[in-house]
C-alpha cells in the first residue's frame, strides 16, 4: 500500500516557534522555528518514509470562512515580527529538503489537506496527517490517521475516541458545541468537554440534540437553546472542506532529490553548522548567488543525513491504566510495586492550598508511564463508596513514604512534604520535582504542569476547574466523584513522571544545570519546608498599636490634604487627584506623562517628581505608603498567625524569579520597608520567644563583590582584597582624590554610580537619581570606566554573549534566557540588554544564598543544635538561636556563609543580634 504524509506546515511552524528558544543566524535573523520544523520534518521522513511527503501552509490573506463569519479568527494578535520573517527561508529550505509545498488562496491548510487526505483514502493509499491541531481528528478513518511529532502520538480511530470521547465523525458535532477559541468560533456557552461528550452519547449527533433542546435542562440546557440559531455557522466553519480544486498531480506532488547545494547555502545563512557540516561530507558546496544545485541527495538519504538531533521511534501511545484503589489487597499489590520501582511519582489530594493546614483527601502514584493509582480517603459526597481508612492507608505506605532508600518525584513537592508533615509523615527520598527541574532548564518559561504537560508531551490534561468549577460555584475536592477525582490526580501522578524522564534528558547533557538542580534547587527545597513550617514569632499587640498611630496619622493626613485643596476628597480617587492637583491647584502639567484615557497621571513616579515643589504631592506619597502598610502589614499579619503553632508561616516560591532568587509570599516578608521608621518598627514585632535570641546575617556588597568577580578588574579586586571601603575607593578614583579625603556626598555619588551601573543605568537615570545634569553624570560614567576598564570589558562581552547565545550565566552555570535580547523593538533590546549585565550578578548572589543555606542547615543538623532558620530575606539568613548557643552561631554562622563559595574576592557576612528582627538586622 502506498503511503501518503501530509504535514500542517502551519501548526509545525507556530509549535516550533514557542517551543524552541530565540536562536539567531550572525546577521540577526532568527531561526528558532526554523530549525525546529526541519527537526520535525527529519524526523518524520526518518518514521514514515513515503514518496508524497507534502507540507502545507496557510495562504495570505482571507479565506471564505472569513465571507462566512467576518469575525473569524478576528481575536488573534498579528503574527510576530520574529516569525513573519522566518517564512520564507523556511519554505525555501523544505523544497530544497525535497519536500513539496502548497500554499493555496482562498482555503486553509486544513483544508487542502483534507482534500488530499480524502483523495489518498479513496485511490487505497495510507494516508499519515502529521499535525498538533485537535480539529484533524474529523479527518480520521480507517485509511487516515493522525501522528504528531511533538507527543509521538498517533491517533487511529480508537485513539481518537480513547481522547475525545467521541468517533471521528462526531469531532465537527463535538467541536461545534464546545466551541474554538482560538479560532474565535463560539460554541455552547459553558458547554465543555464533558458535556459535550455526555450530549452525544445521549442523542446521537447534533442534529438530534438540536432537535430535541428542549429535553436538555438545567442553565447549560438554555444556554443550547440559546445557540441554536448559531450552531449551523458553526458548525460550518468547523468543518474541513474536503473538495478543494487543487492544481496539482500525485506526479506534481512527489518528492524531489535533496538540492544538497542549495540546502547546504540556506544552512550556512541559518547558522546550522552540524547539518552544514554534513552536507559538506556527502559532497555539497556552499553556492555563489544565482548558481544552481547540481550535487543531488536521494530522498531516502535525508533521514541519516542530518543526526545532529537524535530522535526516538515513534512511540503509539498505550491505553492509560489508571486503577481505582480501593480495598487493602488492591493497595498491598502497589506498595509491592512501589517499594521494587527505581523512580515512583507521588501526588495528594488535599482539601486546601495552605500547605500547612491541609489535609489529604487522595493519593496517587506512578511507576511507569501510562499507569498510575489513586486511594481515595476523604471523599465525602452524597453516595460515595466505602474508602480506605486514612490511618490504616498512611500507617500502610509509612515505611516507603518515609524510606530514603524509595526514591520520589514530584511536581513541586514541598507541598506535599507539608501535607504529609501534618499527618505526621516526613517525606524520605525525594529525588526528582519536575517543576524545578523546568524551572532550571528554563525559569523564564510556566513551570505549572498543565503547560509543561502540553509543550513538552503534547498532552492536555484534565483541568482543576473541571472537577471543581469556579469561584462561588467551586466545590471542594473531597465532593468530586471518586471516578472523577481518580482519572485527574492519576494522571497528574502519571504526567509528573513522564515529565521528570524528560526533563532528565536535558539535564543530562548539561553538568552545570544538572550541579544548580542536584546541588542547590533540590536540597534548598527541603530546608525551605522545614523553614516555612518552624515559622515566625509575632507580637500581635505591639502590630496592633502601631495599626492604631498609623491610623490616627492617616487621618491627620488626610485633614491636612482638605486644608490645602480647600475641600475633602477622596485620596484614592485618580479623577479627583487630577481635577484637585492640575485644575483647583493649578500645578503645571507639561512635564507629567498621560493615562491611557487620555488624563493626567498621579502615580508615584509623577508624585515623587511633584513633591520637590509642592506639598500636596509629598503628602499624598506618605499617605500611600502609610496606607500600604497598614493594610498589608499592620493590620493583616495579625490575622495570618497559625491558631495552631502561634506563628506567620510563609511560602517561599521557588519556581518564580528568573534569576533564581526566592519569592516570600502569604505573606510576603521580603518586601517590609527598611529605608523608613514605619517599616522598621514593622520588623520590630518580628521576635525571639523567651530564652532565645534573633541572629541576621547579611552579605556585605554581595552583588558588587560578584561584580569585581566577573570582570576582574584590578582595582575593584584591590578595593575588596584589602577591605576598603568600596564606595569610598570608587569614589577616591572617580573624584581623583585621596581615599581620606573623600567627603559623604561624593561617596553618596560612588554609591549610586556602583550600583547603578550593575543596573545598567544610563546617563540619564544617573542624572535623575543625584538630580544633577546630564553631562556631568555621563562624565562620572567616563571616569569610572577608565578607572575600572575591566568592567566595561565585562559589560561588552556580556551583551556579546547574550546576543550570541540567547542567555547569559551565573557563576555557577545557572542559566539566565533573555527572550528580547535581539528585538526588533529598541526598548525592549535594550531593556534586555540592561538585564544580560545584571542577572549573572543577581543570580549568583541568589545561588550563593541558597549554597549558604544548604551549609548553615547541614551544619545545625550535624551539631544536633536547637538554633533553627526562620527566614531567608534578599542576601539574608535569619535565625532563632538559644540564648546557650549564640556565642556558637555568632562565631559560626558569618563563616560559613563566607566559605559557601571561592571567589576572586573574599565574600563577607555581617551578623546582628536582637530580640527581634530590626534589633538584630
Amino acid at each position: 500500500m502506498k503511503k501518503l504524509v501530509l504535514v500542517d506546515g502551519s501548526s509545525y511552524l507556530y509549535r516550533a516557534f514557542h517551543a524552541m528558544p530565540d536562536l539567531r543566524a550572525k546577521t540577526g535573523q532568527p531561526t528558532g522555528a526554523i530549525y525546529g520544523v526541519v527537526n520535525m520534518l527529519k524526523r518524520l521522513q526518518k518514521d514514515y518514509p513515503s514518496e508524497h511527503s507534502i507540507v502545507v501552509f496557510d495562504a495570505k490573506g482571507k479565506t471564505f470562512r472569513d465571507d462566512l463569519y467576518p469575525q473569524y479568527k478576528a481575536q488573534r494578535p498579528p503574527m510576530p515580527d520574529d516569525l513573519r520573517e522566518q517564512i520564507e527561508p523556511l519554505h525555501d529550505i523544505i523544497r530544497a529538503m525535497g519536500f513539496p509545498v502548497i500554499i493555496e488562496p482562498g482555503v486553509e491548510a486544513d483544508d487542502v489537506i483534507g482534500t488530499l487526505a480524502h483523495k489518498g483514502a479513496a485511490e487505497g493509499m495510507e494516508v499519515i496527517v502529521s499535525t498538533g491541531d485537535k480539529d484533524m481528528a474529523q479527518l480520521v478513518n480507517d485509511k487516515i490517521r493522525l501522528v504528531n511529532t511533538m507527543s509521538n502520538e498517533v491517533l487511529d480511530e480508537a485513539g481518537v475516541v480513547g481522547k475525545f470521547g467521541v468517533p471521528p465523525n462526531r469531532i465537527i458535532d463535538y467541536l461545534t458545541l464546545i466551541g474554538d477559541t482560538v479560532d474565535n468560533v463560539p460554541g455552547v456557552t459553558k458547554c465543555g468537554p464533558k458535556t459535550a461528550v455526555k450530549w452525544l452519547t445521549e442523542f446521537g449527533d447534533l442534529a438530534t440534540l438540536m432537535s430535541r433542546a428542549t429535553e436538555v435542562g438545567g442553565v447549560v440546557g438554555q444556554n443550547l437553546r440559546d445557540a441554536l440559531d448559531w450552531l449551523p455557522m458553526g458548525r460550518q466553519l468547523i468543518t474541513i472542506k474536503c473538495d478543494v480544486e487543487l492544481k496539482e498531480t500525485w506526479a506534481d506532488l512527489t518528492n524531489r532529490p535533496v538540492a544538497a547545494n542549495e540546502l547546504l547555502t540556506l544552512f550556512r545563512r541559518c547558522g546550522f553548522n552540524t547539518w552544514s557540516r554534513e552536507l559538506e561530507e556527502a559532497g555539497a558546496v556552499v553556492l555563489a548567488d544565482g548558481q544552481t544545485a547540481p550535487v543531488e541527495l536521494a530522498a531516502g538519504e535525508m533521514g541519516d543525513l542530518f543526526a545532529a538531533t537524535p530522535v526516538a521511534a515513534p512511540v503509539v501511545p498505550q491505553e492509560r491504566r489508571y486503577e481505582t484503589i480501593l480495598t487493602t489487597e488492591q493497595l498491598a499489590a502497589w506498595v509491592t510495586k512501589l517499594t521494587s520501582a527505581s523512580l515512583s511519582a507521588v501526588d495528594t489530594e488535599t482539601d486546601s492550598l495552605d500547605s500547612m493546614v491541609a489535609r489529604i483527601v487522595g493519593i496517587s502514584f506512578a511507576v511507569t508511564p501510562y499507569e498510575a493509582a489513586y486511594i481515595p480517603i476523604g471523599h465525602s459526597y452524597p453516595g460515595a463508596p466505602e474508602q480506605l481508612a486514612l490511618d490504616k492507608v498512611l500507617t500502610t505506605l509509612r515505611p516507603w513514604l518515609e524510606g530514603n532508600q524509595y526514591p520520589k518525584a514530584g511536581q513541586n513537592l514541598k507541598y506535599d512534604r507539608h501535607v504529609f508533615a501534618n499527618h505526621g509523615i516526613t517525606l524520605g527520598g525525594v529525588a526528582e520535582d519536575s517543576m524545578l527541574q523546568s524551572y532550571v532548564l528554563a525559569s523564564n518559561e510556566p513551570h505549572n504542569m498543565d503547560d509543561l504537560a502540553e509543550k513538552y508531551l503534547g498532552e492536555t490534561t484534565i483541568k482543576y476547574e473541571e472537577l471543581c468549577g469556579k469561584g462561588a460555584k467551586q466545590i471542594p475536592f473531597a465532593q468530586v466523584s471518586i471516578e472523577d477525582a481518580a482519572k485527574y490526580a492519576a494522571e497528574d501522578a502519571d504526567i509528573t513522571l513522564r515529565l521528570v524522564q524528560h526533563f532528565q534528558a536535558s539535564l543530562n547533557k548539561s553538568k552545570e544545570l544538572d550541579y544548580v538542580y542536584r546541588q542547590l534547587e533540590l536540597p534548598v527545597s527541603e530546608i525551605l519546608c522545614r523553614i516555612e513550617r518552624q515559622g515566625v514569632l509575632l507580637d500581635t499587640g505591639k502590630l496592633a498599636r502601631q495599626s492604631h498611630e498609623i491610623g490616627t496619622r492617616l487621618l491627620e493626613l488626610e485633614q491636612k490634604a482638605y486644608e490645602i485643596a480647600g475641600q475633602p476628597f477622596n485620596l484614592n480617587s485618580p479623577k479627583q487627584l487630577q481635577e484637585i492637583l492640575f485644575v483647583k491647584l493649578g500645578i503645571p502639567t507639561k512635564d507629567v506623562k498621560k493615562t491611557a484615557s487620555g488624563g493626567f497621571s498621579t502615580d508615584e513616579e509623577v508624585l515623587q517628581k511633584l513633591a520637590l515643589d509642592y506639598p500636596l504631592p509629598k503628602l499624598l506619597l506618605e499617605n500611600r505608603t502609610l496606607s500600604k502598610l497598614k493594610s498589608t502589614y499592620t493590620d493583616k499579619l495579625p490575622l495570618m498567625v497559625n491558631a495552631a503553632t502561634g506563628r506567620v508561616h510563609t511560602n517561599y516560591a521557588q519556581a518564580v524569579a528568573v534569576t533564581g532568587r526566592l519569592s516570600s509570599n502569604e505573606p510576603n516578608l521580603q518586601n517590609i520597608p527598611v529605608r523608613t521608621a514605619e517599616g522598621r518598627r514593622i520588623r520590630e514585632a518580628f521576635v525571639a520567644p523567651a530564652g532565645y535570641q534573633i541572629v541576621s546575617a547579611d552579605y556585605s556588597q554581595i552583588e558588587l563583590r560578584i561584580m569585581a568577580h566577573l570582570s576582574e578588574d584590578p582595582g575593584l579586586l584591590a578595593a575588596f582584597a584589602d577591605g576598603q571601603d568600596v564606595h569610598r575607593a570608587t569614589a577616591s578614583e572617580v573624584f581623583g582624590v585621596a581615599v581620606e579625603e573623600v567627603t559623604s556626598d561624593q561617596r553618596r555619588y560612588a554609591k549610586t554610580i556602583n550600583f547603578g551601573l550593575i543596573y545598567g543605568m544610563s546617563a540619564f537615570g544617573l542624572a535623575s537619581q543625584l538630580e544633577i545634569d546630564r553631562g556631568t553624570a555621563q562624565g562620572f560614567i567616563d571616569r569610572y570606566f577608565q578607572r575600572y576598564p575591566g568592567v566595561k570589558d565585562y559589560m561588552e562581552r556580556t551583551r556579546h554573549a547574550a546576543r550570541d547565545q540567547g542567555y547569559v550565566e551565573t557563576v555557577f552555570g545557572r542559566r539566565l534566557w533573555l527572550p528580547e535580547i535581539k528585538a526588533a523593538n529598541v526598548m525592549r533590546r535594550q531593556g534586555a540588554e540592561r538585564a544580560a549585565i545584571n542577572a549573572p550578578m543577581q543570580g549568583t548572589a541568589a545561588d550563593l544564598i541558597k549554597l549558604a543555606m544548604i551549609a548553615v542547615d547541614s551544619w545545625l543538623t550535624t551539631e544536633k543544635l536547637t538554633t533553627r532558620l526562620i527566614m531567608q530575606v534578599h542576601d539574608e539568613l535569619v535565625l532563632e538561636v538559644p540564648d546557650a548557643e549564640l556565642e556558637l552561631v555568632k562565631t559560626k554562622l558569618p563563616e560559613l556563609m563566607a566559605g559557601a563559595a571561592s571567589l576572586r574576592v573574599p565574600l563577607l557576612a555581617e551578623v546582628g543580634v536582637g530580640e527581634n528582627w530590626e534589633a538584630a538586622h
